[in-house]
C-alpha cells in the first residue's frame, strides 16, 4: 500500500578536499623556573570566645531543626495527599460497583 521511499546516499558533486595528514610532533617538557617565595601577609586569626562557639552551635542546631521540620511536615503532606486519593479511589470504585449492579 504506502512504502516509504529509501533515498539513496547521493554521491558528493564538485571539488572536495582530501583529509589533511597529521603529523607527530616531539613532547617537549618545559619545567618552570623555580618561583621566589611569596612574601607572607599576617592575617589576623579568628579567634573564638565561648559565647561564639555557644551561640554558633545553637544557631546550627536551630537550622537543622527548622530543616528537619520543614522535611517532616512535607512527608506528612505527600502521605495525607497520598490517603486522601486512596480514599476517593475506593469511593469511586462502590459508586461504579453499585451502578453496574442496579443494571
Amino acid at each position: 500500500m504506502l512504502r516509504p521511499k529509501i533515498p539513496t546516499m547521493p554521491t558528493p558533486t564538485g571539488l572536495s578536499t582530501p583529509p589533511a595528514v597529521v603529523e607527530p610532533t616531539a613532547v617537549v617538557q618545559h619545567r618552570p623556573a623555580p618561583a621566589a617565595a611569596a612574601p607572607t601577609t599576617s592575617r589576623p586569626t579568628v579567634q573564638l570566645t565561648p559565647g561564639a562557639v555557644v551561640a554558633l552551635v545553637g544557631g546550627g542546631t536551630a537550622v537543622v531543626l527548622v530543616v528537619g521540620a520543614v522535611l517532616v511536615s512535607m512527608l506528612l503532606a505527600v502521605a495525607i495527599t497520598g490517603a486522601s486519593v486512596a480514599v476517593c479511589a475506593l469511593v469511586i470504585r462502590s459508586l461504579i460497583a453499585a451502578e453496574a449492579k442496579r443494571r
